[in-house]
């Protein structure tokens, strides 16, 4: 049975919203749990060649960022449907930050997913960077240990344990933890190289700041693109309901 909170009751608070919702019904719904968000600073020069051209690049302090985001989702579905068989699977994210109408969003240079239903779906219908991969994820009392292994395509690999140290607080506008997390859309592009915007919509990040014992990570490497040297700015985020819409045109 889904743990999915009532629809009206998200859709009811919008005061943290930088831009007003959406005027077409929501499509899907999806919660998000135990995530890490890992990310690292980058010249712009390094990140403007992997990025579309459409899609201007979001920068904090004049360097755009990069992030390695796993978890787990749950309540995987579309509306009028309480989840999807095989709707509980993990899903880890290599993404930057982007910006097109004055809409701070999200670009990813790829999506790991453990469903080959959710891989298939989002590329044809997102026209998103999915793969299937081997992942596993145990949740401790206070630890995650989380390991995912791509074998097809570009083969990457991510190995952590992670947990939150941290009591929680909601990012306050200004600061790089809101310019990181808060993002209620993200940014693809079609075939022939046309922007496209898909809109969620959540409640405020619950953030904490987080440890993390990193044994492998060539996600980012797989994506052409190499780490800096320096540890990586760490947050925990304990769970997310989300509904998203359709891809819809950019003005």
């Amino acid at each position: 049975m889904s743990d999915f909170p009532n629809s009206d009751d998200l859709l009811a608070h919008t005061a943290h919203r930088p831009w007003p919702l959406p005027d077409r019904p929501w499509l899907m719904t999806q919660t998000w749990h135990d995530l890490l968000f890992a990310h690292w600073p980058l010249h712009p020069e390094a990140l403007r060649s992997r990025v579309p051209a459409s899609l201007t690049l979001d920068v904090f302090d004049g360097r755009t960022w990069i992030g390695v985001i796993p978890f787990h989702m749950t309540n995987v579905g579309p509306r009028g449907a309480s989840s999807l068989v095989g709707s509980a699977f993990p899903e880890l994210n290599v993404r930057t930050y982007v910006t097109l109408d004055d809409k701070p969003g999200v670009y990813f240079f790829s999506l790991d997913a453990a469903s080959t239903l959710a891989v298939i779906g989002a590329r044809t219908a997102f026209h998103l960077p999915y793969y299937r991969a081997e992942m596993a994820v145990h949740i401790g009392t206070r630890q995650v240990t989380y390991r995912s292994v791509r074998r097809s395509a570009a083969p990457a690999q991510f190995a952590a344990t992670y947990e939150p140290v941290g009591p929680v607080a909601h990012p306050r506008p200004g600061t790089l933890e809101y310019f990181l997390t808060e993002r209620y859309c993200l940014y693809t592009t079609t075939r022939s190289g046309e922007p496209r915007r898909l809109e969620i919509h959540h409640p405020q990040w619950p953030l904490q700041t987080a440890s993390a014992q990193i044994a492998v990570n060539t996600m980012v490497t797989a994506a052409g693109m190499t780490l800096p040297a320096s540890a990586p700015l760490l947050h925990f985020a304990k769970r997310m309901d989300v509904l998203t819409w359709g891809l819809s045109r950019t003005s």
